[in-house]
């Protein structure tokens, strides 16, 4: 079945697909979405339920090669240090984030320039800056301003607490006179917009039954869908078509929740779903003029795949340390060591992240990603009693150099449910990160000793967090170059002139702090350019 032809389709509904469709509202185009998952109402939320902490193992872990829900699609990892992770539904992975908000530095868009590594991109922070700040206003971000750390900014909403835990760390930090500062968060410290403050239940991961997160189902949805874009959910994209006379996109093949092959047409194709399943949708859609897959003509497709390698170091103090209460892994963060050194023994550098403690059967199942559960059996009580209480600590969040060698690939033989290709990941964590890793390690169990722990545990050692894909970067990259690239500065790719991409595969690096703030302020940053060039657009 085809249907009639919209302006704008969009192609995924997660963070990325929604800030753009917001930014281009006001074209008066004609905008559709299409989304795999459904709508998941906030009622149907495991944080509802008294028996949540069941489903981390189920329909709602992180982990689709767990859930394994109609929506989901595997994803072979058995050739990678770090396993992607992601949610498939109306705010894609923003419903089952942390709502950890911190912006990239302005060094990190100058990699190449400042250290001679990786490429610089063809956008600043500079640039951005003012989409970062819609983007905040539009979500509901807390946090303090005047973080010496970057150019200054404030967030709308004042900070998160960050209670005993992150008071006791800070002191730490204070003590070795390194920088700390109150996380940024897409979590309401107050009300705002509508929307509850944050009741401090501790379940982020499973889905925010207040609405206090910044998840766009809650923040840009309620607008897009007021504003008239349309929204189909259980649509699976599985190919972009493109003209062989033009060499334009004229829109997709999509399997619909009738189980059918549907085609829809559009003037304009915006990919936005994620640094994953990107590729993987243009490695699938070849033609003639495209043997190796859309838009790949650089063949940089699916290379340079980049994570954040986590690592994390545990202290035990004399006093309950009450990390169970609040947001998850939202208190404090240090960028102490963020910024290259030349006395190091690595460029680029990493952060000390203080998150909250997990609920109590998570902790003992080993957590997220640790995979080092509480061993069974007579002893285990006394160690929970002994370590749970009393623990603090401190995930190193390293940044992660691009490498050609880190692919998303299309597997010979695994397929979805429609027989669509599944991705298969290749991915070694690099030797430089390895290096930071090593001095992170370092630098957390010198702060925790340092606010009072009595002892370290659960050090990384030689190992980073299996289920630690949450970012998954640059594999469609920005740059100037289409024989090393795939996207201009504004996101068009440069093969397809009506083609763009959105979402965080078009990152050059990856810097040390969570990207979803970037990923969105980039997706209003590239709305903006299409409408500054709508005249000539396809030139």
């Amino acid at each position: 079945m085809s249907y009639e032809p919209v302006d704008v389709l969009i192609i995924g509904a997660g963070a990325a697909g929604a800030a753009i469709a917001w930014s281009l509202v006001e074209t008066r185009m004609r905008i559709l979405c299409l989304e795999q998952g459904p709508h998941v109402h906030d009622k149907d939320y495991p944080s509802r339920n008294q028996d949540y902490e069941l489903s981390r193992y189920g329909d709602f872990s992180c982990d689709p090669n767990v859930r394994k829900l109609p929506q989901d699609y595997p994803i072979n990892s058995a050739d990678s240090e770090i396993t992607p992770v992601n949610f498939n539904a109306v705010g894609g992975s923003t419903v089952n984030f942390l709502g950890h908000w911190p912006r990239m530095h302005p060094s990190d868009f100058r990699a190449r320039s400042l250290d001679g590594v990786a490429d610089d991109w063809p956008v600043d922070y500079a640039t951005l800056a003012p989409f970062y700040d819609m983007n905040d206003r539009i979500t509901g971000v807390s946090g303090l301003g005047g973080n010496p750390a970057y150019p200054d900014y404030k967030p709308p909403l004042p900070p998160i607490p960050i209670d005993k835990l992150g008071q006791t760390l800070a002191r730490g930090f204070n003590a070795l006179g390194w920088h700390w500062w109150p996380s940024d968060v897409a979590i309401l410290s107050q009300d705002y917009d509508g929307r509850t403050k944050c009741v401090n239940a501790g379940t982020c991961d499973l889905g925010c039954a207040a609405g206090a997160k910044g998840g766009t189902n809650f923040t840009y949805w309620p607008i897009l869908e007021n504003a008239g874009v349309e929204l189909k959910t259980g649509c699976r994209v599985r190919e972009i078509l493109v003209d062989e006379d033009t060499g334009f996109a004229t829109g997709v093949l999509y399997h619909g929740p009738d189980g059918q092959v549907h085609e829809q047409k559009a003037e304009m194709v915006i990919v936005a779903c994620n640094g994953v399943g990107t590729p993987r949708l243009l490695l699938n859609s070849k033609s003639k003029l495209f043997p190796d897959g859309l838009a790949n003509r650089s063949s940089q497709v699916g290379r340079n795949l980049m994570f954040h390698p986590l690592t994390g170091v545990t202290g035990i103090f004399d006093e309950p340390m009450e990390g169970f209460k609040g947001p998850m892994a939202c208190s404090i963060l240090s960028q102490e060591f963020y910024e290259s050194d030349p006395n190091r023994d690595f460029v680029r550098g990493y952060g000390l992240h203080s998150g909250r403690y997990t609920t109590p059967m998570t902790y003992a199942l080993g957590g997220y990603g640790v995979d080092d559960p509480i061993a069974w059996g007579r002893e285990h009580r006394e160690k929970f009693d002994d370590l749970y209480p009393y623990s603090a600590g401190l995930t190193v969040v390293t940044e992660d150099l691009p490498e050609e060698k880190n692919t998303v690939t299309l597997d010979p033989d695994l397929t979805d449910s429609d027989g669509i290709p599944a991705p298969k990941i290749d991915y070694t964590v690099g030797d430089n990160t390895w290096k930071m890793i090593a001095h992170g390690e370092a630098g957390a169990e010198k702060a925790l000793i340092a606010a009072g722990a009595k002892r370290i545990v659960g050090k990384g050692g030689d190992k980073v967090w299996w289920r630690a894909g949450w970012h998954q970067m640059g594999t469609c990259r920005m740059g100037s170059d289409p024989e090393r690239s795939v996207v201009n500065g504004w996101g068009r790719t440069h093969d397809v002139k009506n083609l763009f991409i959105v979402d965080g595969s078009i990152f050059v690096t990856s810097g040390a702090v969570n990207p979803t703030s970037t990923i969105q302020a980039l997706a209003l940053f590239i709305g903006d350019s299409i409408k500054n060039n709508i005249a000539n657009l396809f030139d």
